[in-house]
């Protein structure tokens, strides 16, 4: 059974490139056949400063994340509400990559992804992952009027319409399709429960764990409410590929919730421990984009 949302207006949602790619954003692996639940083979390489540098810096204009300023989105009434359909069973493994946990999913076929909202086609779910903070006042890549959130959820999707493999869509114009989601601290959230109390398994660098079904349908927020604009990923190779698609309504979890991040490292089994915290890219220049709304801005005195 695939459980299906619909976000939008509701008035309350083989090069040194290619290495990158699969350094951050876990391995291709095509259409081919696959084991199930296994995860990505190629694991990530040990982090340098070097490697940490290329996540803040690129000479692109449309380089994320961003501060949004409520005042300054365009509301664009002609934004379709956003059509969100998961398959539980196509969820594949948990694992550490070195840089944030991540969960995989089999994007072998369409059952899974978003289409509708400011997306021309529909895009498969790849993956999806945490940037946090060392700290609740910050943790977020984008932030909301200068206000960053703890923590925050990347869903990441491919525009399998337009390209033959995730490779090339990750390059490609219009190639991905990330949906993003505030964590702020509140009340304990049962769905993500499930994902802390596998995080001990795979507490160092490259650990992986199997994940029986599951639906990140359940970690979105209930208001339907986003925003959209044209970025890029905010790790190497920071290409400008996707349409960010932001939730307006962050959702609660509790505060002992997002400590359990902070407890995985990014450092391998048997090498000096480093606490992974604050795994997200400073904030980008706006360079003139234009951030449309589902909704209509708050009006101002």
């Amino acid at each position: 059974m695939f459980r299906v949302t619909v976000l939008g207006r509701d008035p309350c949602k083989p090069s040194a490139v290619a290495f990158l790619v699969k350094q951050m954003w876990g391995t291709s692996q095509g259409h081919a056949a696959r084991p199930a639940r296994r995860c990505s083979q190629h694991s990530c390489t040990q982090r340098s400063q070097n490697e940490a540098g290329q996540v803040s810096k690129s000479e692109g204009t449309r380089q994320s994340p961003i501060n949004i300023q409520r005042r300054d989105s365009v509301y664009d009434p002609h934004l379709q509400p956003l059509r969100v359909s998961y398959d539980p069973a196509s969820c594949r493994c948990i694992w550490n990559t070195g840089y944030f946990f991540q969960v995989e999913f089999d994007d072998a076929a369409e059952q899974s992804g978003i289409s509708g909202g400011p997306l021309e086609n529909h895009y498969r779910l790849r993956q999806f992952h945490f940037h946090w903070g060392a700290v609740d006042e910050r943790g977020s890549e984008h932030t909301v009027d200068g206000h960053a959130y703890p923590a925050e959820l990347h869903l990441v999707h491919w525009n399998a319409v337009k390209y033959p493999a995730y490779e090339e869509a990750v390059l490609g114009e219009k190639g991905l399709a990330v949906l993003a989601v505030f964590l702020q601290v509140g009340a304990r959230h049962e769905a993500l429960q499930r994902l802390v109390d596998v995080l001990p398994e795979i507490k160092h660098k490259d650990m992986r764990a199997a994940m029986g079904p599951f639906s990140p349908s359940c970690l979105l927020p209930a208001c339907q409410d986003y925003w959209t604009y044209s970025g890029s990923l905010t790790t190497p190779p920071l290409a400008e590929s996707v349409t960010w698609i932001i939730q307006k309504q962050p959702v609660e979890v509790a505060a002992s919730q997002v400590s359990a991040f902070r407890e995985l490292l990014f450092s391998p089994l048997g090498e000096e421990e480093e606490i992974m915290v604050d795994n997200c890219r400073p904030r980008q220049p706006l360079m003139g984009r234009r951030v449309r709304s589902s909704f209509r801005p708050l009006k101002w005195g």
